[in-house]
């Protein structure tokens, strides 16, 4: 299915549009604590989307008029780096810029972590 609007990478499959309407049910408290900072345009007047999909990829968070991706990393990414390496060059790609925390860093110091998203933005 091939998508024409200037948010979407061409080629995004329906299954994995529909893993990220499952994936917007299912968020971690990490993933919550820091949408609840990003929706509604909170941050900046940007606007995000959650549990994005950007081609064969879902992205926990999107702006996409900045072509900005936000991953909140869990422990299972500490085994998965090489994975994680490839998914981020292939965004890259996309003309995304990536951005990883951890679920740590937005549990223990969600400020510094919006303060490096705002700055990312503006950049």
């Amino acid at each position: 299915m091939t998508h024409n609007a200037p948010h979407r990478v061409r080629g995004t499959l329906p299954s994995v549009e529909e893993g990220a309407r499952q994936l917007r049910k299912d968020m971690t408290p990490s993933e919550k604590r820091l949408w609840a900072q990003l929706r509604a345009r909170r941050l900046g007047g940007y606007k995000f989307r959650r549990q994005h999909a950007l081609g064969r990829f879902i992205v926990d968070f999107c702006c996409t008029k900045a072509k900005l991706v936000i991953e909140v990393d869990g422990p299972i990414h500490s085994e998965r780096k090489e994975y994680d390496m490839e998914r981020t060059q292939v965004l890259q790609a996309y003309g995304y810029r990536v951005l990883r925390y951890s679920n740590q860093q937005v549990d223990d110091d969600l400020d510094t972590v919006l303060e490096s998203i705002l700055d990312a933005l503006k950049q």
